[in-house]
């Protein structure tokens, strides 16, 4: 059962909200409604979100996206759908099972804070167990444990004037934590802090879900932030949802050229996988193989080199021409002594950022692998080189040809910006030296 559904959501501000609803469930355009005087704030708004899942509703301003949290929760209700949590429908609920609702199944992190100034941190944190009427020591406890997660410990006894931005958000964050509700909702939660702390409460909240598996749904109009923490995006605009999907899905297939021109200036590195730009390995021997039996499989594929796996597809090593004959010269019979078997690897989910160093450093192909280390294919440098030409073209002509616009980011990346320039000259050098780099013989 999903965490969290809506179904055919409509809100319609204005005296003739329901005749609006009317014509747009019988096909009406937005623009065919507007002579009503009713403003359509969000249409026909459906989707599920799964247990665990980080679900980002993507907007600029206007988009719907806050409206549209305010029905999930209750706040708002519909002037015609449903939302089901835990499957029930919240515009059903009573005051009390409200109440209930937003205290013991869904918290919200709020973007401007939400602090009550006059308590302290500690008692901000354990404010939503107050409401519940949790003994004192047991919220105490609970508020401590929540502070520790996000980095706060030791500022319990301070006052919310005394904290900066950052550390304001964090507190909200630990309230929602204490709260230990399965689902949290956050508003814009990051969008009110400097571009240094947004990117340290990004990472926080990643390393937070790793642990804790929430289902969160966040609301950002910010894209790289969508990009970054979602497990999959709901793109909207005009009160519609008009695409939802992972990040590589609406970057490789937008919808319309609405989304195509909402994404072009991603950097496009740091959202698509090796996955993506992967191809079968050309030259694959079994580790039970003599080096004879290598060697020939190699000049009939006119390959230099080989990926070395067990029956079972896990990756062992490579083997180079020259390693296989020396094997033969000397009278071997396996290969386990000529064997390099700390092959440069990358994850299938890895970006494509974090492939520019592992294929700078090798002369080989990197090695495409999953959690068990079987091996799933190959990102040969010329490919890698390929793609990356193929998406700086694209970037590139979204935003005027400036190299700094065709590769955006955050102060906290340009490390990683400098080191990725590194290991792309590394590759074009590589390439241009006419060394086996290019990967094509395996």
């Amino acid at each position: 059962m999903s965490a969290l559904s809506a179904e055919g959501l409509y809100k319609v501000f204005g005296r003739r909200s329901k005749e609006v609803v009317r014509r747009l469930q019988s096909g009406a355009t937005l623009d065919e409604v507007k002579p009503l005087g009713a403003t359509v704030a969000v249409a026909d708004a459906t989707f599920d979100v799964e247990p665990g899942e980080i679900f980002v509703v993507m907007g600029l301003s206007g988009s719907g996206k806050s409206t549209l949290i305010r029905m999930l929760n209750g706040l708002w209700e519909p002037s015609a759908g449903h939302v089901y949590v835990d499957g029930k429908d919240v515009a059903k609920l009573d005051p009390r099972g409200l109440r209930q609702l937003r205290r013991e199944t869904m918290s919200m992190v709020f973007q401007h804070f939400a602090l009550l100034p006059h308590r302290t941190v500690l008692e901000n944190a354990a404010y939503a167990l107050r409401v519940r009427d949790v003994d004192r020591a047991t919220r105490v406890e609970k508020a401590r444990v929540a502070l520790s997660m996000v980095g706060l410990e030791g500022w319990e006894n301070r006052l919310p004037q005394q904290l900066s931005g950052g550390m304001k958000q964090r507190v909200g964050l630990a309230r929602a934590l204490a709260s230990e509700t399965p689902i949290m909702l956050m508003d814009e939660a990051f969008s009110a802090l400097d571009p240094l702390i947004r990117r340290e409460m990004q990472d926080q909240l990643l390393e937070l879900q790793s642990r804790l598996e929430k289902t969160i749904i966040f609301i950002t109009h910010d894209l790289n932030e969508a990009m970054r923490l979602g497990d999959r995006i709901a793109v909207m605009r005009a009160g519609q949802i008009v695409q939802i999907g992972t990040g590589e899905e609406i970057l490789q297939d937008p919808a319309n050229d609405y989304v195509a021109q909402f994404v072009q200036d991603v950097d496009r590195t740091r959202v698509l996988t090796a996955s993506s730009v992967m191809e079968p390995a050309r030259t694959v021997v079994i580790d039970t193989e003599g080096p004879r039996a290598v060697l020939r499989q190699m000049r009939e594929e006119q390959a230099h080199a080989a990926f070395v796996v067990s029956r079972d597809r896990i990756l062992r090593g490579t083997i180079r021409d020259e390693a296989a004959q020396a094997a033969v010269s000397r009278g071997r019979e396996g290969m386990r002594e000529v064997l390099n078997t700390t092959p440069a690897t990358v994850t299938a989910d890895a970006l494509l950022a974090d492939v520019f160093a592992p294929s700078a450093e090798s002369s080989l192909p990197v090695a495409v692998v999953d959690e068990d280390n079987r091996l799933l294919g190959v990102i040969p440098r010329a490919t890698l080189l390929g793609a990356m030409a193929s998406l700086t073209a694209t970037e590139t002509s979204g935003s005027g040809g400036s190299t700094a616009e065709a590769y955006p980011g955050s102060p906290p990346d340009g490390e990683a910006d400098r080191a990725r320039a590194d290991a792309m000259f590394e590759l074009q050098r590589g390439s241009a030296s006419g060394a086996p780099a290019a990967g094509g013989g395996v």
